[in-house]
């Protein structure tokens, strides 16, 4: 898969002949408190499911290059999104809204494996109503950032990852905190919650040639979270 050229997705099963998808029971690691590392976490089967109905989202919410506020700088990944709500950034400021910023129309759903894969992680959480779909070819970056847009912060943020290895960074509450980096691979999961939900954290690079997930390389990062607040 090249990332930014037009995707043309295999087939989509027919629901019965879909699988269920198991997930890897391992416990998870905490990288610093709050942030947990869960490795191998979809084994090769599963990661060739999801990368399949990703496909088939990026189809219809083609990816879009997101802007800084103000500068207008744009960012060095492609973006979209699934779910009733979907995360975009341009002159105006972060937000999330219930329609692509191009076409306008409504995010596709949420595959029932990300939820799936959400409540796995996190069983006591609200549902996810947002999924960012970030697309890095080998030379895309993400700053050092907080997750910070959404109304429900006591929500974990779940990221799960598909396609070549990251060096991903996770500090502190404040940005000059002291810093750590581990490799996130094909099917590895993470999340940040509590203590670390706040934690800055970025991808300093990808390894190119580290995974065969997608046929022209790069790196997809699925990040769900819960936006509003769960009512009672």
């Amino acid at each position: 898969m090249k990332i930014g050229a037009p995707y043309t997705p295999r087939a989509a099963p027919r629901e019965g002949d879909r699988e269920e998808t198991r997930f890897a029971q391992r416990g998870a690691v905490s990288i610093p408190s709050g942030v947990d590392y869960f490795p191998r976490f979809l084994d090769r089967a599963a990661q060739e499911a999801l990368r399949d109905e990703v496909m088939a989202i990026l189809v219809e919410a083609p990816p879009f290059r997101p802007r800084m506020p103000r500068t207008g700088k744009p960012f060095s990944v492609l973006m979209s999104n699934c779910g009733p709500l979907g995360w975009v950034s341009d002159e105006a400021g972060y937000r999330y809204q219930p329609t692509h910023p191009e076409t306008g129309r409504p995010w596709p759903p949420m595959p029932p494996r990300l939820l799936a894969a959400y409540a796995a992680i996190v069983p006591d959480a609200a549902p996810p109503e947002a999924c960012l779909v970030n697309l890095y070819d080998s030379t895309a970056r993400m700053g050092l950032h907080q997750d910070r847009d959404e109304e429900e912060l006591s929500a974990p943020v779940v990221s799960l990852s598909l396609g070549d290895t990251a060096i991903f960074r996770v500090g502190g509450l404040q940005r000059n905190a002291p810093t750590r980096s581990f490799r996130l691979a094909s099917g590895d999961a993470m999340s940040l919650g509590g203590a670390g939900r706040l934690a800055f954290h970025g991808v300093d690079r990808i390894i190119a040639g580290t995974s065969t997930l997608l046929p022209e390389g790069g790196r997809i990062n699925l990040t769900l979270r819960r936006v509003t607040a769960a009512r009672p």
